[in-house]
């Protein structure tokens, strides 16, 4: 298990004029956000959060006091030490886990690296950027994906573009 921190949302925004940010979500929803009090090792304080009713959230942090700071946050992954999060059930995993994760076929090639984790509805997707620094995408399903673990994921070599 990793310890390096995990992203739970971004700010994408500011929200009216007196300091409320905008954020993207990336972890289970504005309840997952609601148990965090700190974020980026204790830097913003989480005052209050509500849901934006589109899949987002609105949110206020006590440092952040006008929109002219909340502009300025614009970008900020809001993350937590993996230590304040619950523990993970078997099969789970935080998609910072796979990020930067060697890529081997199942037959052994090196193919790159893992370099983000999409979800666009139907299931989760693995971009991966080959050393050439072109990238293409799999489904993180068990026939395209058959396993990973701390060091490398491996892909089946029938989905390699």
């Amino acid at each position: 298990m990793s310890d390096k921190p995990v992203t739970l949302a971004a700010v994408t925004g500011a929200h009216g004029v007196t300091g409320e940010v905008r954020l993207k979500l990336f972890g289970e929803g504005v309840e997952a956000l609601k148990a965090q009090k700190s974020f980026n090792e204790g830097s913003l304080t989480l005052a209050k959060i509500r849901s934006d009713k589109k899949g987002g959230a609105i949110a206020r942090f006590a440092e952040v006091t006008d929109r002219t700071a909340a502009e300025q946050l614009r970008g900020t992954a809001l993350s937590v030490s993996r230590e304040a999060l619950p523990a993970l059930d078997e099969g789970e995993f935080y998609f910072s886990d796979l990020v930067d994760l060697a890529v081997v076929t199942d037959k052994g090639d090196t193919v790159g690296r893992v370099c983000a984790i999409e979800n666009f509805g139907a299931t989760d997707i693995v971009e991966i950027e080959k050393p050439d620094g072109r990238k293409f995408m799999v489904p993180l399903t068990r026939q395209a994906v058959p396993e990973w673990d701390d060091t490398r994921l491996i892909v089946s070599a029938d989905f390699v573009d």
